[in-house]
């Protein structure tokens, strides 16, 4: 075990039925019906080759949609045609996914094949507004629908669903209850490579926080810094200007506008307490830049006209930053600088990325706007690790207890014996 967490070594898979949660949701063009794109796919493909390869009967469960909820809820159909290129193999696919035709098509399935069930988030208890209105525990959630129907005809539960590890819903916490469990190796390379940068960072360990999801960056940065773990951390974006106000400084008035917009000006008090007790470890811009007329402004901070509102770091912080970065073992980044989106706008988020690919430091991303500016600047392959995580990361990094995790260490003390309680041939 890793972790207290069986993992795939452990399992004897030849003819067994393993129920394998995985994380596919993935951008969709509704009107041409297929993936915008398919990284999550991709990183999911080493375990479900190992299944096939060790002889497993392998049923795959997965999502599509965000919290939104019915407004984005896709089919997962599309998702089998590439796992169907992508493995060399018929990935088989049903419109079910607990119903009396999709438990049929799992018991007819042979060793070796692949079978995908539609979006689990069609099931009531898989939804976003259940899971945060009902609170189920993890035991009860072993007894909705979902796990009732496809425990009994399973041997293993495999979750590969890092990215999702947060969600606490009877798909990734409630097999777990009734099944030997294991995790993917996706689960197992990502949980470790978090981990290792909790416990034990190469130093000087650098964490780069922007973006605009400013309660998850504040409660890492209050993680990291109370617990040794960060040496030094680069702010951008949002995250920069509620700081830079909190202490005293210009960030121009547009600025403050969109920070009480939002409702983040509560966060300013939350920013001073930070800077009296990790001051010297947190690293603020000297400059910003705005647009006028898409034309790209920047300044210091003392020259910043009163009614910008700053939409990127400026190139003499970009310049800071990428000395700190060059010189650093470890480097985390979560949120890009600015609004990297537009031209006029984009400096400090390329410049700092570049600069991590050119790094002879151990890089690692998480975060949806963290990979899109990775894959915007062509820069995947140059990175150390990038996390399909975003929410999981966050919470990891943040100090929780991930429900995937807890729920994963509970089955990976159900002995394997225990399957003939469980299956059904």
């Amino acid at each position: 075990m890793l972790y207290g967490i069986r993992t795939l070594d452990e399992l004897p898979l030849s003819g067994k039925t393993v129920l394998c949660r995985l994380d596919l949701n993935q951008p969709v063009d509704r009107a041409a019906g297929r993936l915008k794109s398919i990284n999550r796919i991709e990183a999911a493909i080493p375990t479900v080759k190992e299944l096939i390869a060790g002889g497993a009967k392998t049923v795959l469960l997965a999502h599509q949609g965000s919290d939104i909820e019915y407004k984005n809820f896709y089919s997962t159909k599309p998702h089998a045609e590439v796992l169907s290129r992508l493995l060399g193999q018929e990935v088989k696919w049903i419109d079910d996914v607990c119903g009396p035709a999709a438990r049929e098509a799992i018991k007819a399935l042979q060793p070796g094949e692949v079978l995908l069930l539609d979006n689990v988030r069609y099931v009531a208890e898989e939804q976003t507004l259940f899971e945060r209105s009902l609170k189920l525990t993890h035991e009860q959630q072993a007894q909705t629908l979902l796990p009732q129907k496809l425990a009994p005809l399973a041997h293993y539960y495999v979750c590969d669903a890092f990215a999702a590890a947060h969600r606490d819903q009877p798909s990734l916490c409630g097999l777990e209850q009734l099944l030997p469990s294991a995790m993917g190796r996706l689960f197992e390379k990502e949980y470790g490579t978090i981990s290792s940068i909790m416990d034990q960072p190469a130093r000087p360990c650098v964490f780069i926080l922007g973006g605009a999801k400013i309660a998850d960056a504040f409660q890492m940065m209050e993680t990291v810094l109370s617990r040794g773990i960060a040496d030094e951390i680069l702010t951008g974006g949002l995250v920069a200007n509620i700081f830079l106000h909190a202490a005293g400084k210009k960030v121009g008035q547009g600025s403050l506008d969109f920070i009480e917009k939002e409702g983040y000006s509560a966060f300013y008090e939350k920013a001073r307490t930070l800077i009296e007790h990790f001051g010297e470890q947190i690293t603020l811009p000297s400059d910003l830049s705005w647009t006028e007329d898409g034309v790209r402004k920047e300044a210091r901070l003392d020259d910043l006209p009163e009614d910008v509102a700053a939409v990127d770091i400026g190139c003499e912080t970009a310049a800071r930053y990428v000395q700190v970065i060059l010189q650093a073992k470890t480097v985390f980044a979560n949120g890009p600088m600015g609004v990297f989106e537009k031209p006029e706008s984009e400096y400090g988020t390329r410049t700092v990325w570049e600069t991590m690919a050119e790094t002879e430091g151990f890089t690692v991303l998480g975060g949806g706007d963290s990979i899109a500016a990775t894959e915007k600047y062509g820069l995947v392959e140059k990175m150390g690790y990038i996390c399909t995580g975003g929410g999981a990361l966050i919470r990891f990094l943040s100090g929780e207890e991930l429900p995937v995790v807890k729920a994963l260490r509970h089955g990976s003390l159900l002995p394997l014996a225990a399957e003939d309680r469980y299956h059904a041939e």
